[in-house]
């Protein structure tokens, strides 16, 4: 293992890989449930999409672990999963089929993008300071999340969102695991994260919020049989597929990249000039869960910004990503144990997440109104839209419109206009 991922070289041991891992995996288990739930809403069998969602996550993170070599994990998307049942299914009337068509279709095109670098040639394209509002701008997302899943901030009819009941027992739990971890960090304990995890969910039991009702250890995994390779390959040279499949490419290529550049910032593994070690292959861990994904039965599988967590305790290489998906193969036969974990366990670490990720705000030139307004757009659109692609949509067109209005245009290139110009497009679409 430290010849495969050069442990030292990267500052870091198998203990805190593995630590790393559990971290990453308790942060985003949640998916194991959610996602089953949402997509059983267009008729596909839950039990079947729980198997195809720890699958698909399986493999598309080892994947990432074993090519990439990075300490990232993917699994179906939020949001596209929603996308995928709600508006292509419940909404233009189409069949789940159809819907798994457009994602492999999908899948299969980011592979090809893969293999000719334009995917990475996009990351190239964003400004430096653009960057830096990603990482910030998935931060305060991270956390927004967090702070949902907890009860702490809620729907409110009147002002959109609001200050829940902190005497909700969720709400409560979460504040008592965000204090016990923050101390834990603040006395440099390893593995402060996943231990508030642990310690948040041992509590939520006498408060009620940790079900161990009807628990047991084991389970079997359903059978994929219902959904496994159910296309309809006959719609695909209709004008509907092509629509459903523009927005599924458009919506997880900026929610890909702005992941993988955040988290990369975060862990310091960013290059001098602005680049992502191993970009390509970390892009192609993306498009290879997509497909396979869609092949198994589920929605677009994306890297997952709760893989900041996982970074934050140290994860530096790919052995991170291995135990992710070792997890994830375990959790196949101890979902009832992984799924026991409630949301409002995980919130302290993913709020705690948003905090460790708001360094990079110190070096955005904030004195230059054409660098400020953009990053700052970036930055606050991600949570308020919840979607790192609109943040990064906001930034970009933004950062070209204001430069070039402003006589900075020069600074500028081609490229980045070209790609603005796309993204103008397809905002007014």
């Amino acid at each position: 293992m430290e010849k495969y991922f050069q442990l030292k070289a990267n500052n870091t041991t198998v203990k805190i890989e593995f630590i790393a891992g559990a971290t990453t995996f308790l942060t985003m288990a949640y998916i194991l449930a959610v996602n089953p739930g949402i997509l059983s809403a267009t008729g596909m069998p839950a039990e079947s999409v729980f198997t195809a969602t720890a699958l698909a996550s399986l493999i598309a993170t080892l994947v990432m672990a074993l090519v990439a070599k990075l300490p990232f994990a993917l699994a179906p998307g939020m949001g596209l999963n929603a996308f995928f049942a709600f508006t292509v299914v419940l909404g233009m009337g189409y069949s789940w089929q159809f819907a798994l068509t457009a994602v492999f279709l999908e899948g299969i095109i980011f592979l090809v993008l893969s293999l000719f670098n334009v995917r990475e040639a996009i990351i190239n394209l964003i400004p430096a300071n653009i960057k830096r509002a990603i990482s910030v701008g998935i931060g305060l997302f991270i956390a927004f999340i967090g702070l949902q899943n907890a009860g702490i901030i809620v729907n409110n009819d009147a002002v959109l969102v609001g200050l829940g009941s902190i005497a909700n027992p969720m709400a409560l739990l979460a504040v008592i695991g965000l204090v016990i971890t923050a101390v834990m960090i603040a006395y440099k304990i390893t593995g402060a994260l996943l231990w508030g995890i642990l310690i948040s969910t041992a509590i939520g039991i006498p408060l009620g919020v940790t079900n161990l009702e009807g628990f047991r250890l084991f389970s079997a995994p359903p059978s994929l049989a219902p959904i496994f390779f159910q296309f309809e390959f006959a719609q695909i040279f209709t004008l509907d597929m092509l629509l459903v499949l523009f927005t599924f490419l458009f919506v997880d290529i900026f929610d890909t990249v702005g992941t993988l550049i955040g988290v990369s910032n975060k862990a310091g593994m960013m290059t001098a000039d602005g680049k992502i070690p191993r970009a390509k292959q970390a892009l192609f861990a993306d498009a290879v869960g997509t497909t396979v994904g869609a092949m198994l039965g589920t929605s677009t599988v994306t890297t997952y910004v709760e893989s900041a967590a996982g970074v934050e305790e140290g994860g530096r290489t790919g052995l991170t990503a291995l135990v992710t998906a070792g997890f994830f193969a375990l959790a196949l036969f101890l979902s009832p144990l992984f799924l026991l974990v409630p949301g409002a366990a995980t919130a302290p670490a993913l709020i705690l997440v948003g905090v460790f990720m708001m360094g990079p705000v110190r070096e955005i030139d904030f004195s230059d109104i054409t660098e400020s307004v953009p990053a700052f757009l970036t930055m606050v659109m991600m949570p308020l839209a919840y979607s790192i692609a609109e943040g990064i949509v906001w930034g970009l067109i933004s950062y070209v419109v204001v430069k070039a209005l402003s006589g900075k245009g020069k600074e500028i290139s081609i490229a980045t206009y070209v790609l603005a110009a796309i993204l103008l497009l397809t905002f007014v679409i």
